[in-house]
């Protein structure tokens, strides 16, 4: 069996050039970041405006396990499936992090015969734009701590400084340091501390703006902390705001790349779904909708992170509509959620793939909140055996849910046209009832509740009493008319990583508040959630390599 790596070595891409053109794209529209990708022009979405859009399609999934469950590799090959079957379609996916990437995950461009190319640089340093990101957060705390250092004219209060330093690595040792040591000449010693720069509020900020005069106004809104009277200070009034802009001026124009089977696909953007809003940019996605008849677009890990944010948060800020949604569950997941140890998920358990069963049914309650059609994607892997998949399409069967075996990873485009099928029809023919869990209107507090309680299943929330007064704070400054962005653990739907399946009688613990005001949004922490992650005992970096001829090996 052939790995990610070699398959996506020994692939045929085309010029992207070939690729340009074929979504009828002019040279003014594109420029080449080397052979085998572009930057697409900022005036592009601008110059489409007048062109019908794309049915959207969203892939979420079930809770996943810490490997993932291929949502990227379906949402390629449903892309590619499309494509074999007449439809002209356009994938919209994230860019990966260096972290999840050197950590436990490997990579996030697909997998298989479903991949987005060239993987290696997409999966490593791309066309530059989280490190733009992340010179942009990083000579924001500069300018911050400076400002200090400088005789702190804006009166900003050290020990209240919200805004922290960022790296595109997992690197538990920065989660808390101490800045400013080393006498006068040094700056003024305070706390603070690395957040991994997917979590950045930049990062969700180029995701959520629609062009650079947005992006420019939404910096300017940054709420960095606080003054000694408890006034927030903006990035504005720092005057800093047209040099971050200008730090991001490529990173804002989305990428174009194409698949294994060479689908257009544009990458952009790369927030996490657990600690983050999950979702690509909207620029990407809404310019992907004018280019072709569909656009297969994904949030990260399960339907009670990204998907709730992607209908919460971007699509109201995009202005745009889902028309279905596919839920990805694997049979591995679904016997991990049924008690399966993760060393035991190759072998056949009917009995544990039946209890787990509950976490794919919560999920698809939560697609059913929001008023939308969607088709279950079963991801096989060579582990299933025919006993297990049946049994998941005979549950779906049975509740009169739309099913599809889907082998994307093996066969390409091929292997997901049942679901490519299944998809157009619920997209074309199924009425649609989409509304969101909560108007913008409610209190902050009424905001949290819903989503727990409705997409969770928890019986109640409980607040600490920082962020109680938080929530006080919040409202005074007008910001309680804002969505909630939750962090919670992606491997539950409680916020107890431990707790798997459906739990029952549980209720969740909200830590603290932090505002995002730039990005538009209050960012909610709940249980242990951590914004900067940690690497394994033994990091998926420790088998990667380079050859002599330039030949990178051990990426997956």
């Amino acid at each position: 069996m052939k790995t990610d790596i070699t398959i996506a070595q020994e692939a045929k891409l085309k010029p992207i050039g070939e690729i340009a053109a074929g979504l009828n794209l002019s040279k003014e529209d594109w420029e080449p970041y080397g052979h085998t990708k572009a930057k697409l022009s900022d005036k592009l979405l601008g110059k489409l405006k007048d062109q019908p859009d794309g049915k959207i399609i969203l892939v979420t999934s079930i809770n996943p396990t810490p490997a993932g469950e291929g949502k990227s590799t379906v949402t390629v090959g449903l892309g590619q499936a499309l494509n074999k079957i007449g439809k002209k379609a356009v994938i919209a996916l994230r860019e990966p992090s260096l972290g999840p990437v050197m950590g436990i995950k490997g990579g996030a461009a697909g997998g298989g015969y479903s991949q987005v190319l060239p993987m290696e640089d997409i999966n490593l340093h791309f066309t530059g734009d989280l490190h733009a990101i992340t010179s942009a957060n990083n000579a924001l705390s500069a300018i911050i701590d400076n400002h200090i250092h400088r005789g702190n004219e804006l009166n900003i209060d050290p020990r209240k400084v919200e805004w922290k330093r960022v790296m595109d690595m997992n690197d538990r040792s920065l989660r808390q340091i101490v800045v400013g040591l080393g006498g006068p000449l040094k700056g003024v010693p305070r706390e603070d501390g690395f957040n991994i720069s997917v979590a950045s509020e930049i990062m969700a900020i180029l995701c959520l703006s629609t062009g650079l005069e947005d992006l420019k106004a939404r910096i300017a809104n940054i709420v960095i902390g606080y003054t000694y009277d408890d006034i927030p200070v903006t990035a504005k009034e720092l005057e800093i705001e047209g040099a971050l802009t200008l730090l991001l001026k490529d990173a804002v124009k989305p990428n174009l790349v194409q698949t294994v089977e060479n689908t257009p696909a544009i990458i952009h953007g790369g927030p996490f779904a657990n600690i983050a809003h999950g979702c690509n940019s909207i620029i990407a996605t809404k310019t992907a909708a004018k280019l072709g008849d569909y656009v297969v677009t994904e949030a990260g890990f399960g339907a009670d992170l990204g998907a709730e944010k992607f209908l919460n948060i971007k699509s109201r800020a995009g202005d745009f509509e889902p028309d279905a949604v596919v839920i990805v569950a694997t049979v591995r997941a679904l016997k991990m959620h049924g008690g399966v140890a993760k060393d035991n998920l190759k072998e056949e358990n009917v009995k544990a793939l039946k209890k787990g069963m509950e976490n794919l049914k919560k999920h698809t309650e939560t697609i059913e909140n929001f008023g939308l059609p969607f088709v279950i994607a079963i991801n096989k892997f060579p582990t299933d055996t025919t006993a297990e998949t049946d049994f998941v399409e005979s549950w779906c069967e049975s509740r009169g849910i739309e099913v599809a075996l889907t082998d994307v990873w093996a066969k390409g485009g091929e292997g997901g046209i049942l679901l490519a099928e299944k998809i157009i029809d619920k997209a074309e023919s199924t009425e649609r009832d989409f509304k969101r869990l909560y108007e913008l209107e409610e209190t902050l507090e009424s905001k949290i509740r819903k989503i727990a309680q409705t997409v969770y299943g928890a019986d109640d929330i409980e607040f600490s009493s920082k962020a109680k007064k938080q929530i006080t704070f919040y409202e005074q400054q007008g910001w309680g008319k804002l969505p909630v962005c939750m962090a919670k653990t992606q491997y539950s739907l409680s916020d107890n990583p431990a707790l798997l399946g459906r739990p029952k009688g549980f209720t969740i613990m909200i830590r603290e508040l932090r505002p995002s005001i730039g990005a538009g949004f209050i960012v909610v922490l709940t249980g242990d959630v951590m914004t900067m992650p940690g690497l394994p005992k033994k990091p998926a970096a420790l088998k990667m390599d380079v050859t002599n001829d330039g030949k990178i090996v051990g990426l997956f």
